[in-house]
């Protein structure tokens, strides 16, 4: 066993932003673990002060490339609140479908290039060997179909154009649905496959946990209930109510508690939650597999996302063969004073923004709260727990295994970096 020594990995690979772990074991101890998110902040909350409610959804979705569908739908809804619209049934579908394109490929992207690698104890999807190539066409193709979903619907898959508050400026043709339609169709085998292969992997770290998710009826990541596993329910406007921010000085993001507990959200959380609110054709599928949630293995999250991307494929051809979409008036907007929040589940968890705007319909005051950051407190106690087990192997597979567990939480450090505001004494 290693008796006294410093862990520091700085940039941990294969994860969204940049993070670094700093370890101090003494005397056999684990004394300390640090989780430094150290991307710079850029302070979005207060730099949508004094604008416009009709430019923040779009400045806000440039909090992050990645997850830029998230902010955007998020920061719509909150408005909505805020000014009493209410959607058509079919601006909810195309967002629906925007949300689903989002998921699909983030998904794609973390579950086959930066967690495949473990699974197959390799350094990164170019020292696959001949007979595993497959997978990393595979993983593009599922990619890709995700980003044509977006750009279809939304006009773009990073950053995209058409959603406005209130309703879609701009409507997908019936040549380029049909086509996504059969895509679709297509690529459904290939993520069985994947899903497969999460559920046989054997990686293991289990511990008792509260999860927090938004609960919807189709599991479409939109409107909803937020429930915990420890059995509360709560409304998206009383969320921020439940939430402890935790000042980490050390990180560039806040940290919360909920309820004055470290708590979880993401893929594995919403599986744990809402796994009966799973597509029908998904379940038949993976009945199964399915049984494994409940579930405390961080590890299971990946699981989690493999399923929702078959779900979000499912729900998608559903969508597609049942609804034609056609124009709409765009509803009248009278501005107004007042707060809005917008609850959504991005790719890593429950996002929520609040607004509160003038009677000029400018923003005066702006709150987010983001997946990663909340996943931040139970990341490093993980690690905690974790460390006193592997202490008798050799560093470098005590680096490794720290590196994936910060993996599976599948964290963006990017978004969870901007909304520190800290006075310094």
């Amino acid at each position: 066993m290693h008796d006294s020594f410093d862990i520091n990995i700085e940039q941990i690979s294969k994860t969204e932003g940049h993070a670094d772990i700093e370890v101090k074991i003494r005397k056999g101890k684990v004394e300390d673990v640090k989780l430094k998110i150290n991307e710079n902040k850029r302070f979005y909350t207060q730099a949508v002060r004094n604008r416009h409610f009709s430019s923040v959804p779009q400045f806000v979705s440039r909090i992050c490339g990645t997850c830029s569908i998230a902010h955007l739908t998020c920061s719509i809804e909150s408005i909505e609140k805020c000014l009493e619209i209410t959607p058509t049934k079919q601006t909810e579908l195309l967002r629906k479908l925007s949300v689903y394109g989002m998921m699909i490929r983030d998904h794609a992207l973390h579950l086959y290039f930066f967690c495949l690698p473990d699974v197959f104890n390799t350094d990164s999807v170019f020292d696959f060997d001949e007979s595993k190539n497959y997978l990393i066409k595979q993983g593009f193709s599922v990619k890709s179909l995700g980003n044509n979903l977006s750009k279809v619907v939304a006009g773009r898959a990073v950053h995209p154009t058409f959603e406005k508050v209130g309703q879609f400026s701009h409507l997908p043709s019936k040549e380029n649905l049909k086509e996504l339609l059969s895509q679709f169709k297509e690529t459904r085998d290939t993520v069985l496959e994947l899903i497969k292969i999460f559920y046989e992997c054997n990686f293991d770290l289990s511990r008792e946990s509260t999860f927090v998710s938004l609960v919807t009826d189709d599991f479409s990541f939109l409107e909803g209930e937020i429930a915990s596993s420890d059995g509360m329910k709560i409304k998206e406007d009383e969320y921020w109510n439940h939430l402890e921010r935790v000042i980490i000085p050390y990180s560039q993001a806040a940290g919360f508690r909920f309820r004055d507990k470290e708590y979880m959200v993401g893929a594995l959380a919403r599986l744990n939650l809402n796994k009966k609110s799973i597509h029908e054709n998904s379940k038949k599928d993976v009945s199964e597999i399915l049984k494994v949630f409940p579930s405390n293995n961080i590890y299971h999250n990946n699981l989690a996302q493999s399923i929702e991307i078959l779900h979000c494929i499912d729900h998608t051809i559903q969508i597609l063969e049942e609804n034609e979409f056609t124009h709409e008036s765009p509803p009248e907007i009278k501005t107004r004073e007042g707060k809005g929040v917008g609850v959504i589940e991005a790719p890593r968890g429950t996002l929520y923004h609040m607004v509160e705007l003038n009677r000029e319909g400018k923003v005066q005051f702006a709150n987010f709260v983001i997946p990663t950051a909340q996943n931040q407190i139970k990341m490093e106690n993980d690690i905690k727990n974790l460390l006193p087990s592997i202490l008798d192997k050799d560093k470098h597979f005590i680096y490794h295994e720290l590196e994936k567990i910060i993996r599976a939480y599948d964290p963006c450090m990017s978004c969870a970096s901007h909304f520190l505001r800290l006075k310094w004494i």
